[in-house]
C-alpha cells in the first residue's frame, strides 16, 4: 500500500462516549502505550473547585499519565469553548513537537468538536430579536417557529430538532440579524487540522452502562459530594454548577427534596445525559465504536499496535 510509505502524520487519538463508560482508564492505557499525554475534553473538569461531582481522574490516575485541563481553571474564570480551542491547540502543538501521538478524552461533544474541527465564526446578533421571537413563540406556538425557519433556511430546517424551540429561535435570530441563514455559518469554515485524527467511541450494553452510572453516583455520595456542594453554595448562580450532580443537591439543601430523592434524581439525570451524549456522538460517522475492554482491537485500529 503506497500510503504506508508516506511519513506518518502526527496523530490525535480522540476517545469519546457516554459518562462512566471508561474513557479515563482507556486514555491512560493509550497515553502509556504511546508515551504521551492526555487533554481532557470535559466541560467541567477544568474547574478546580468541582472535584467529586465531575468524576475527575483520581490522584493516582493523574500520576499515571499527564493530563491537561484538569484543575486548570477556577469557576470564577471566564473560560469558554472558544478559549478551550485556542489553548488546546497550543498544547497539542507542544505535545507534537516531541511526540507522534496525543490523546484527547472526554464526553463533551462541543469541546471535542472545538479541537477536531474548530468553530464556525459565530454570527453577531442584534439585541431584542430573541425576546420578540420568544414572545411570538409564547403566543403562536412552535409551528410559528417551524414555518418561519423553513421559509428562511430550508437547509438548517432539515437538520434541526423541530421540537426544540431554542434551536429554532437561535437560527431565526441569526438570519434576522445578519441576513444570512444559520446554515451558512455552520458550514462556512471547518478548519482543516494539520494532524491526523482517529476517533474511538466507547459504549456498553445499556443495562451495564446504567449500572456503572448508578454505582458511580453512590460512590460520589460516599466520597462527600454533599459537602462539596455545600461549599459551592455561594457560587450556585454560575452555569458550571447548574449541572447534574450539583443542581439536584442544591434542591435538597433548599429543603425541596429529600437526600434519597436527590440521589435518585442525579442517577436519572446522569442516565439521560448519557443518552444525549450517545445521540450526539452517533451522528459522527467517523467514530470507530468499541467495548472499553477491547484494547487490542483499539490499538489495531490506531494502526500501530506494537
Amino acid at each position: 500500500n503506497a500510503m504506508d510509505i508516506v511519513p506518518k502524520q502526527k496523530t490525535l487519538i480522540v476517545i469519546v462516549g457516554p459518562t462512566a463508560v471508561g474513557k479515563t482508564a482507556l486514555a491512560i492505557q493509550l497515553a502509556k502505550h504511546f508515551e504521551t499525554t492526555i487533554i481532557s475534553a470535559d466541560s467541567r473538569q477544568f474547574y478546580r473547585e468541582m472535584f467529586i461531582g465531575t468524576a475527575k481522574p483520581s490522584p493516582d490516575e493523574l500520576i499515571a499519565a499527564k493530563h491537561h485541563f484538569i484543575n486548570s481553571h477556577s469557576i470564577l474564570d471566564d473560560f469558554n469553548v472558544g478559549d478551550f480551542e485556542k489553548e488546546g491547540l497550543n498544547i497539542l502543538k507542544n505535545i507534537f513537537s516531541s511526540r507522534n501521538f496525543a490523546v484527547l478524552a472526554g464526553g463533551s461533544g462541543l469541546f471535542v468538536k472545538a479541537i477536531c474541527e474548530g468553530f464556525d465564526e459565530l454570527p453577531y446578533v442584534v439585541n431584542g430579536i430573541r425576546e420578540q421571537l420568544n414572545r411570538q413563540y409564547a403566543g403562536e406556538g412552535i409551528t410559528f417557529l417551524q414555518d418561519r425557519l423553513k421559509a428562511i433556511d430550508p437547509i438548517y430546517f432539515e437538520q434541526v430538532d423541530k421540537a426544540n424551540p431554542q434551536r429554532m429561535i437561535r437560527a431565526i435570530e441569526v438570519f434576522e440579524s445578519t441576513g444570512k441563514p444559520f446554515s451558512f455559518y455552520r458550514t462556512a469554515n471547518i478548519q482543516k487540522r494539520d494532524f491526523n485524527i482517529i476517533k474511538i467511541g466507547l459504549n456498553l450494553p445499556r443495562p451495564e452502562l446504567y449500572n456503572k452510572i448508578n454505582n458511580r453516583v453512590d460512590l460520589m455520595i460516599e466520597q462527600g459530594l454533599l459537602e462539596e456542594v455545600k461549599k459551592l453554595s455561594p457560587y450556585r448562580y454560575l452555569n458550571a454548577l447548574n449541572t447534574v450532580g450539583y443542581s439536584e443537591l442544591f434542591d435538597h439543601l433548599d429543603g425541596k427534596i429529600s437526600l434519597i430523592d436527590a440521589v435518585m434524581k442525579i442517577k436519572q439525570n446522569t442516565r439521560r445525559f448519557a443518552k444525549r451524549q450517545l445521540t450526539w456522538f452517533n451522528k459522527d460517522k467517523t467514530i470507530h465504536w468499541f467495548d472499553p475492554s477491547n484494547l487490542n482491537e483499539i490499538l489495531d485500529v490506531i494502526g500501530l499496535a506494537k
